[in-house]
């Protein structure tokens, strides 16, 4: 693959390199629900890396990296679910900040 361009990229650009990643790798063939699945796992890992980095106790066996890293596994797998059902992240988050904008928040 092509290395990532040295800038900040936009959610479009993340959802079009995960889908040549997915080929290239070949997890395009991955069903929504395995992607989930493993979506829900490095959530998982996020929540020991937090722990980790706040001094938390975490079980000494677990392979835990950096916080970044597992950050930016959920955003592959988020973006490749997006990606399974033609979802514009961009957009959602647009289409969802209009519905907060109605809402009253505590």
């Amino acid at each position: 693959m092509e290395p990532l361009p040295d800038r900040p990229l936009t959610l479009t650009e993340i959802q079009e390199y995960v889908a040549r990643m997915e080929v290239e790798r070949g997890f395009s063939e991955h069903t929504l629900i395995e992607q989930a699945l493993k979506l829900a796992e490095e959530t998982g890992e996020v929540c020991k890396a937090v722990r980790k980095r706040a001094s938390l106790k975490v079980d000494p066996n677990s392979m835990i990296s950096g916080l970044g890293e597992e950050l930016a596994d959920v955003l592959i797998y988020l973006a490749a679910l997006a990606n399974r059902e033609g979802i514009d992240l961009s957009q959602a988050l647009r289409d969802k900040e209009l519905v907060n904008a109605t809402r009253t928040w505590n």
